[in-house]
C-alpha cells in the first residue's frame, strides 16, 4: 500500500502525505503505478468535463477539464514536456541536450511545443461528442501512462542519480509490478464505447517507440522530462485515434 500511496504522492498534488510518512526508497517504484494514478486524474476530469457540461457549453468544459487535471498534477508532465521540447530541439550533443533539459528556463522551442500540444488537446476533445470524450479520458489518460512507464525497463537512466531533478531514479519494473502496471493500463480502455476504438491504442505504443528510439539515439537514456513528454505525446496520439475512429464511422 506504500508504493501506490508513494506514486500518489509524487505524481499529484494533492495531500495524500497527510496518510502516512512514505520513505524515500518508494519512490523508486512509482512508475509501476503511474497508470492507478490515471485513473484518479482521469476520474476528476471527467467529473468536471460532465459537470460543467450541464451549465456551459462543451466546449468551455473540455476547458475546464484539462485544467483540472493541470491542478491536480502540478503542471508536472507539462513541465517536462517543455524540457523536453527545449533538449531535443536546440541541443545539438549529449551533453547539451541534458544541460538544456535540466535548465528551469524555458525556451522557444518549448513554448512553441507546449502551445501545440494543448491547442491539438483541445481540438481532439472537443470534436467529439462530450460522452465519447469522457470515455476517452477515462481510458487514455491511464493506458498511455502504462505504456510511458515501460521507459524504465527499455532504457538506461540517462544521468547519475546525483544529478537527477528530483534525486531519484526509478528501479525496473519486477515481474509483479509490469504485471500490475499493464492491467492498471488496459482495464480503463472498456470505458470505451465500442471495441472498434481499441485501436486506438496502437498509436501511443508507435510513438513510444519512436521516442525511446530518439532518446537513446541522442541521449542514451531517459530523464525525467522525457517520462513527462512520453506519456503526454501518447496520450495525445491516442485521443487522435479516437478522433480518426469516429470520424470514420459516422
Amino acid at each position: 500500500m506504500l508504493h501506490i500511496l508513494a506514486a500518489f504522492i509524487f505524481f499529484t498534488r494533492l495531500p495524500f502525505w497527510w496518510l502516512a510518512e512514505v520513505p524515500s526508497e518508494y519512490f523508486k517504484n512509482v512508475v509501476s503505478r503511474w497508470a492507478l494514478v490515471g485513473w484518479l486524474t482521469a476520474g476528476f476530469s471527467v467529473i468536471v468535463l460532465y459537470a460543467t457540461s450541464l451549465v456551459l457549453p462543451t466546449s468551455v468544459a473540455v476547458l475546464l477539464a484539462i485544467v483540472t487535471r493541470l491542478l491536480i498534477t502540478g503542471c508536472l508532465h507539462e513541465d517536462g514536456l517543455a524540457d523536453f521540447f527545449d533538449g531535443f530541439g536546440g541541443g545539438t550533443s549529449r551533453e547539451r541536450i541534458l544541460s538544456i533539459m535540466k535548465d528551469s528556463h524555458i525556451g522557444s522551442y518549448g513554448v512553441i511545443g507546449l502551445i501545440l500540444y494543448f491547442a491539438l488537446l483541445y481540438t481532439l476533445l472537443s470534436s467529439l461528442p462530450l460522452a465519447l470524450a469522457g470515455s476517452a479520458i477515462l481510458a487514455g489518460d491511464p493506458f498511455s501512462k502504462g505504456v510511458a512507464g515501460m521507459i524504465i525497463n527499455r532504457l538506461p537512466y540517462a544521468r547519475k542519480e546525483e544529478e537527477a531533478k528530483n534525486k531519484t531514479v526509478y528501479s525496473r519494473m519486477t515481474t509483479s509490478e509490469y504485471t500490475f502496471c499493464l492491467f492498471s493500463a488496459l482495464i480503463p480502455m472498456f470505458w470505451l464505447p465500442e471495441p472498434v476504438y481499441y485501436l486506438a491504442g496502437l498509436l501511443p505504443i508507435l510513438v513510444f517507440c519512436s521516442l525511446t528510439y530518439l532518446m537513446k539515439k541522442k541521449i542514451q537514456g531517459y530523464t525525467g522530462d522525457c517520462c513527462g513528454a512520453t506519456f503526454l505525446l501518447c496520450e495525445l496520439s491516442f485521443y487522435l485515434g479516437i478522433a480518426l475512429i469516429y470520424t470514420t464511422l459516422i
